[in-house]
């Protein structure tokens, strides 16, 4: 499996939500200049990530979106299905019923997937916020939170 861009911003972005105080509202622009990402793409991401019920968007002048529930409640896997990731490692595939090392390796295959999107459902937001501040105390930083 490979984090695209696509999965990869949308992680940074809702890390960024994370970290408003009272997870209130942020601005595309607000979180795309913090995030170095490009807003009209981030925007984009965020849209779906509303379709999904991960975030909502707040109108207004102080308004942008936010998450529409805790960290402790939004997954790694989540957030990457909400943007249409994929985490199959193969594309289907039926082995020759004469090749018994075809159906061993495909029940491997089969089985490290399913420990793999168990584990992506497993992490939270939260825990990777956790994971990005203990690196970032590691390093003695005190800058803004960049993932």
């Amino acid at each position: 499996m490979k984090l695209t861009t696509r999965g990869h911003y949308s992680v940074k972005a809702l890390l960024d939500l994370s970290l408003q105080p009272g997870y209130g509202p942020a601005s595309v622009k607000a979180i795309a200049q913090r995030q170095d990402l490009p807003a009209p793409y981030l925007e984009k991401l965020l849209i779906e990530m509303r379709r999904a019920g991960l975030v909502k968007s707040i109108r207004g002048v102080q308004g942008g979106y936010q998450l529409a529930r805790s960290p402790a409640k939004i997954s790694l896997g989540q957030i990457l299905e909400a943007v249409g990731e994929s985490i199959d490692p193969l594309p289907d595939h039926t082995p020759k019923g004469t090749q018994a090392e075809d159906w061993v390796t495909l029940s491997l295959w089969k089985r490290l997937h399913q420990k793999l999107k168990e584990a992506l459902y497993s992490i939270s937001l939260e825990d990777l916020y956790y994971d990005a501040r203990s690196w970032q105390a590691a390093q003695g930083e005190e800058i803004n939170f960049i993932v």
